[in-house]
């Protein structure tokens, strides 16, 4: 698989990072200590809004995503985070959540950063 093709747009990578931004700040929750898991989950949720034109979860599997995409259970912010505060990506933690950073910001240059870091 070229990687060139797998990598999110620019103009959805950054809509995420905001929307990830935004979200933490009106929910209380913060980033994860680790920004690379951050990055992956944002990068990843940029991925499935450029190809299914909704942030369905990219942590968990599915084996119909346009199906899912269509059911929203999973599109972030997903039934679990919005009812209970459970983010099985760890984007959005509690602050007590032994994970759970200072953060509800993570620069664009931290970002590319990251992702870029995580290419083999």
């Amino acid at each position: 698989m070229n990687n060139l093709e797998n990598k999110p747009s620019k103009n959805s990578l950054e809509a995420m990072r905001k929307f990830s931004e935004a979200y933490a700040q009106r929910t209380g929750t913060f980033f994860c200590i680790d920004s690379s898991v951050t990055a992956v989950v944002v990068e990843g949720l940029a991925k499935h809004k450029d190809k299914y034109g909704a942030p369905l979860c990219p942590c968990r599997h599915y084996n119909n995503k346009e199906a899912e995409v269509q059911a929203t259970y999973w599109n972030c912010p997903c039934v679990p985070m919005r009812e209970r505060k459970e983010c099985h990506c760890m984007l959005f933690l509690l602050p007590n959540n032994e994970f759970a950073g200072d953060n509800q910001f993570i620069s664009s240059e931290t970002l590319l950063s990251a992702i870029e870091g995580s290419v083999a």
